[in-house]
């Protein structure tokens, strides 16, 4: 440390992108100012008022001088006020209060109140994510944040409630205290379960495929056939969440600020259903004053997103789905920068046959232009990315006066999912993918996984009728596939075919 300068290390967040950041302070003869350089927001901009006010408070006198905080890399954006505890730190030991020593190369992230402590911020997991992947091996966090940032491996986290703490550690050594270890190992809520379903074989077949290859699927029916009680129960034949994966939904919430207040990774598959009143923004994320927050689609990554009574969406806001679902992430373009969120979900999209609901065609009140306007709110080029659209009927009164074998279990379905997505791994080994859906059409139309001709006659006569489309032609493909695999076979047969093809029509208007 040279005399009247000093630098520490911080973390800055754009997005789910953590990046090391150098907050490094100059204190010089002058006029008493705070000059902040470094692109910084509006928020970190009115951190010279409140970390003037926190150090006062700390017990420490301010340096009536001029002052000189930049925050390095120049051209990154920084936002927020995480930055707080570093730049408090850095401007006193920039004035001689205290040497750097004992933070043996620490990063600091904390936002500080006007009484000196230090409060938590949004979006410390992928911070602490971001100190692994920068060789940062120390993190001094708000003490609220600790075990949170805990669950990254590999990183020494401190956790501290004020300013003033941190100083005594700095002048005098006192210890900061070490969070408690991560309760990962705590079981979670394992949610609703797929015996509560009675009477909907077909819809139970449909979404354990969707499960085992990760399709999209459209449920529609009357009121009360099930679409709702099904999709929210596709979570529960999902197989776990791998590390990484857990680690990026984690993160996502921790941004959004919905992780509770023990946290943990989170290892089951998110579910998100926003209502059919929600905006582009809710569903897809956004912001203003430069603060971008994950929307349900992000919120969903590596889970299911479902929309209920899709027809009543906004096209617009419905419409936006078909990007995300193609690339599998969010781009948020502001005046600011483009903020990027991952956002590889299953969509299942919930939908009656008419405005009224009643779906029978002799009860119904709807003129058959109604019904035809009201189903055509689903744009076709959304509906083609779906690969499952299957027509549920309404439950029989013998299904609801109880089955004589009760239905099967979540835990039952998700044995035959695990060993169909196995099965799917091992054929794509050496792939950039591991799931059927999201094998390339190329991939499959081309030896060795190019079916016979007599296999795909119904398929390809379908397509030359115009009732598929060649990207529908793929996504049949991909879903025998997973048929076949669901039954132990190598290869899909004729009857896959033909099984694939009436689940991607049976459900189109």
């Amino acid at each position: 440390m040279a005399m009247g300068y000093a630098r520490v290390r911080s973390i800055g967040l754009v997005g789910l992108e953590g990046h090391a950041v150098t907050v490094e302070a100059y204190v010089a003869p002058g006029l008493p100012s705070v000059t902040l350089s470094g692109l910084p927001d509006a928020s970190l901009n009115e951190a010279r008022d409140r970390v003037r006010a926190a150090v006062v408070n700390a017990g420490q006198e301010w340096p009536n001088r001029r002052i000189t905080v930049n925050l390095l890399p120049a051209d990154l954006p920084k936002r927020g006020p995480g930055f707080d505890l570093a730049i408090a730190v850095v401007i006193l030991a920039a004035a001689g209060r205290f040497t750097l020593r004992a933070l043996g190369g620490a990063a600091l992230i904390g936002e500080l109140g006007l009484d000196g402590q230090v409060r938590p911020v949004r979006g410390v997991l992928p911070m602490a994510a971001a100190a692994a992947r920068a060789e940062i091996r120390r993190l001094v966090v708000p003490i609220d944040n600790a075990a949170e940032a805990r669950l990254v491996p590999h990183v020494e986290v401190r956790g501290v409630a004020s300013l003033a703490q941190l100083i005594e550690f700095l002048v005098a050594g006192v210890t900061l205290p070490k969070p408690a270890t991560a309760a990962d190992a705590e079981p979670e809520d394992a949610g609703p379960d797929l015996s509560d379903v009675v009477g909907q074989e077909r819809g139970r077949f449909a979404l354990e495929i969707a499960a085992a290859g990760r399709h999209h699927l459209a449920l529609l029916g009357p009121p009360g056939a099930g679409k709702t009680l099904l999709a929210q129960r596709l979570p529960s034949i999902l197989p776990p969440l791998s590390d990484q994966a857990a680690l990026e939904v984690t993160a996502l919430h921790s941004i959004a600020g919905l992780l509770p207040a023990a946290p943990r990774l989170i290892r089951r598959p998110p579910f998100q259903a926003p209502h059919h009143t929600a905006t582009a923004a809710a569903l897809v994320g956004g912001g203003s004053n430069g603060v971008v927050r994950p929307g349900a689609i992000s919120l969903a990554h590596h889970g299911v997103l479902f929309i209920d009574e899709a027809p009543e969406m906004k096209p617009h806001v419905l419409n936006s789905l078909r990007q995300p679902l193609e690339e599998g992430f969010v781009i948020i373009a502001r005046a600011q920068g483009s903020t990027k969120f991952p956002a590889r979900v299953q969509l299942v999209l919930a939908a009656n046959p008419c405005p009224c609901g009643v779906g029978d065609q002799v009860a119904c009140t709807c003129p058959p232009v109604v019904r035809r306007r009201y189903l055509g709110r689903l744009a076709g080029p959304l509906l083609d990315r779906i690969d499952l659209q299957v027509t549920l009927a309404p439950v029989t009164p013998a299904a609801l006066a109880g089955p004589i074998d009760p239905p099967e279990s979540s835990a039952s379905v998700l044995q035959r999912v695990i060993a169909a997505r196995a099965a799917a791994a091992a054929r794509w080994s050496g792939q950039a993918f591991e799931v059927n859906a999201e094998a390339p059409g190329s991939l499959l139309r081309s030896p060795p996984f190019r079916l016979p001709g007599r296999v795909t006659a119904a398929l390809t006569r379908d397509l030359e009728r115009g009732t598929l489309s060649a990207r529908g032609f793929d996504r049949v493909l991909r879903v025998a596939w997973t048929i076949a695999d669901l039954a132990g076979r190598t290869v899909p047969t004729k009857s896959d075919v033909d099984e694939a093809v009436q689940l991607r029509l049976g459900g189109v208007p």
